[in-house]
């Protein structure tokens, strides 16, 4: 419940668009992933009828334009149920690869400043 209240309230304008609502989908879960500048909400949507379930992939950014108000720059995926092994099974690769091969076997971490530059919800 209230991870559909962050949802939406991340994304006033997508529920408030009548694309949104023509494609009437419900929310079934959110999940939002905060990584410095950056939130990645993973969001289980179910298709109209609900007897089909999707996932959509959204990163979040938060910019400041010039006036000093801040403006949101999102992308969108959309993961099918036909394709989940496939795209677990590439993300796991790749993950795997740029651990081995770009880092000799373990990921850096994000230094004390980065972390202390996450935005927050009540920021958007």
């Amino acid at each position: 419940m209230i991870n559909n209240l962050i949802s939406k309230a991340m994304y006033r304008e997508d529920y408030d668009s009548s694309a949104f609502r023509e494609r009437n989908a419900d929310d079934v879960y959110s999940k939002p992933v905060r990584a410095g500048k950056r939130t990645y909400f993973f969001d289980v949507k179910s298709t109209r009828g609900n007897n089909d379930f999707y996932l959509t992939i959204t990163e979040s950014k938060r910019r400041t334009n010039q006036d000093g108000s801040y403006a949101y720059d999102k992308h969108k995926i959309f993961l099918y149920k036909e394709d989940f092994e496939k795209f677990a099974e590439g993300f796991a690769e790749v993950v795997d690869y740029i651990k081995n091969q770009c880092f000799g076997g373990e990921i850096p971490h994000r230094s004390e400043e980065e972390e202390n530059s996450q935005v927050e919800f009540e920021d958007l």
